[in-house]
């Protein structure tokens, strides 16, 4: 492996166990363990909304019940679920979030540019 892919802290090493341990312990295959991956994702996005929800105090029967770190930590959530996923359905997944992002990046930036 090249220096970078050892570096402590590569997220992409962490999203290796976690797929690992997540595919030794699962309970379903094929299409249905994908779809499941992807609604985890929809679950996670969700408490986003809840702990955004609490902060803001926006719901009159509960009032504040969570903090901005609850929010960063619940985005954290989404990101990691999200890699995890990708991972699922691409081997390469460092690969293809890496070409992908650059994409992203390059049309957003030339497009503000133009």
């Amino acid at each position: 492996m090249s220096e970078r892919n050892d570096a402590p802290g590569d997220p992409w090493q962490s999203v290796e166990l976690l797929h690992s341990w997540l595919e030794s312990n699962r309970v379903h295959d094929g299409r249905e363990l994908l779809l499941l991956r992807l609604l985890k994702l929809q679950e996670e996005v969700g408490e986003v909304a809840e702990a955004v929800i609490g902060v803001t105090g926006s719901n009159p029967r509960k009032g504040t019940t969570h903090s901005w770190d609850d929010v960063r930590s619940e985005l954290c959530d989404v990101i990691i679920t999200a890699m995890v996923a990708l991972r699922t359905l691409a081997p390469d997944a460092r690969a293809v979030f890496a070409a992908h992002l650059a994409r992203v990046a390059e049309r957003s930036l030339d497009a503000r540019r133009g």
